[in-house]
């Protein structure tokens, strides 16, 4: 079997320009939400000294967790040998650099100071995670980009499988970092949980491989490629996996929490009594970001690539239901400053702190997204990241002509 050759796009049709435009104007306006409430302060935005942590933080948790997820396809096809994948692999690694870079541009906006990276870049305090973050992701970049090279120049496929082994081993590693950043803050009682880390890894499988998806989709809608029912469902039977496997992984952090009482607190918090945290919670991610998608693909009698994008679309969305839920949430509950007393005083204590996003806040989360996004489009364009062709006749080493639907299917 030949495996299909990668190509730049044309990148001359109306609708690319149009694209381009519409990104870039998303990423113009983020950047004059960062400059606006740099020089207003953050008390134009919901922020307060309670939440620290907003709407920016949420996009920029959910990109960097997805990063990490979207490079899932090219460790399939390096690490696990299943050479389906290998044509979207390039699309998969230049997908994670450009969601990192986004997510990293959201958290340098919105420290209020761009110029304070550098303090961060040159004082380490190693006791902190987010110390330990900074390598991770710097790295994380570099990984990555070895590996483009080694799978991109020809001469050098003989490193492929070392290098996908060490970007795996690396993207592993990063999401652990982002979610022990939760799971070490133990003034937080919704934070203190070990599960965070694995949590947060089996989060960014489902929510990296969903951007995928839509990138990959629209990508070859756009440019006429064609694409087989092959690909198209091993992305609906991945998706499927990881999107029950963190629902899995929910349920057992919410469990546990219920399991001790000093939880019951939080945990009554979240599931019944947080209002907007309770159905972000149960609406937002339960019913919109994971039931829904796994009943539209393994019950609605079709894997069209048109359900697996809706389905993907909604578990993008239901993830960052989730993300505000942990993120902004988790700070919402009052602090237990002295566990078995009640503190009374008049610094907000035992009241349950109010955030409401501000329009700067979700411009510079969507500016982000879209800086990412730019990087991708711009990519495919300049670099050959895009098979010509995902027809089953080319990626299926099991393809039959005289089998019905065109091929046998392979294991994933």
């Amino acid at each position: 079997m030949k495996y299909p050759v990668c190509r730049e796009i044309e990148g001359k049709s109306s609708a690319y320009v149009a694209l381009l435009v519409i990104l870039g104007g998303l990423v113009a306006l983020g950047l004059g939400a960062a400059i606006y409430m740099e020089h207003q302060g953050h008390h134009v935005t919901g922020m307060n000294n309670q939440i620290v942590w907003g709407m920016p933080h949420v996009f920029a948790v959910f990109l960097i967790v997805a990063a990490s997820g979207a490079l899932n396809v090219a460790s399939i096809s390096s690490v696990f040998g299943k050479v389906v994948y290998k044509p979207l692999a390039p699309l998969s690694g230049l997908l994670a650099i450009a969601l990192l870079v986004g997510g990293l541009v959201v958290l340098v906006l919105d420290l209020g100071h761009p110029d304070r990276l550098i303090v961060a870049m040159t004082n380490y305090n190693f006791k902190s995670i987010f110390a330990w973050n900074i390598f991770l992701y710097n790295g994380f970049l570099a990984v990555v980009a070895v590996y483009l090279w080694m799978l991109m120049e020809r001469r050098m496929n003989t490193y492929t499988k070392a290098a996908g082994m060490v970007a795996f081993v690396w993207r592993l590693i990063l999401t652990t970092g982002t979610g022990s950043i939760f799971g070490f803050l133990v003034a937080r009682q919704f934070y203190d949980a070990a599960i965070m880390a694995p949590m947060f890894i089996v989060m960014s499988f489902s929510f990296g491989l969903a951007v995928f998806i839509l990138v990959l989709f629209v990508s070859f809608w756009g440019t006429g490629r064609p694409m087989g029912e092959v690909i198209v469902d091993r992305m609906r039977s991945l998706l499927s996996l990881f999107v029950l496997a963190v629902l899995f992984l929910v349920a057992i952090f919410h469990v546990t929490n219920l399991y001790a009482t000093e939880h019951h607190g939080i945990e009554s918090f979240i599931l019944r009594d947080g209002g907007i945290y309770t159905m972000m919670f149960w609406v937002g991610y339960v019913f919109v970001g994971s039931v829904l998608p796994l009943l539209l693909l393994n019950f609605s009698g079709s894997s069209r690539s048109e359900v697996v994008a809706v389905s993907a679309g909604l578990v993008i969305l239901g993830g960052l239901a989730m993300m505000y839920v942990i993120i902004i949430g988790g700070q919402a509950y009052p602090l237990v400053m002295f566990p078995g007393y009640e503190v009374v005083s008049d610094f907000s204590d035992g009241v349950v702190n109010v955030y409401r996003p501000s329009l700067p806040e979700i411009l510079l989360g969507m500016g982000g997204v879209a800086f990412a996004l730019t990087i991708v489009a711009f990519g495919v364009k300049v670099l050959r990241f895009l098979p010509l062709s995902l027809a089953d006749k080319d990626i299926d080493p099991h393809y039959r002509p005289d089998t019905a639907g065109g091929a046998t299917a392979s294991g994933a």
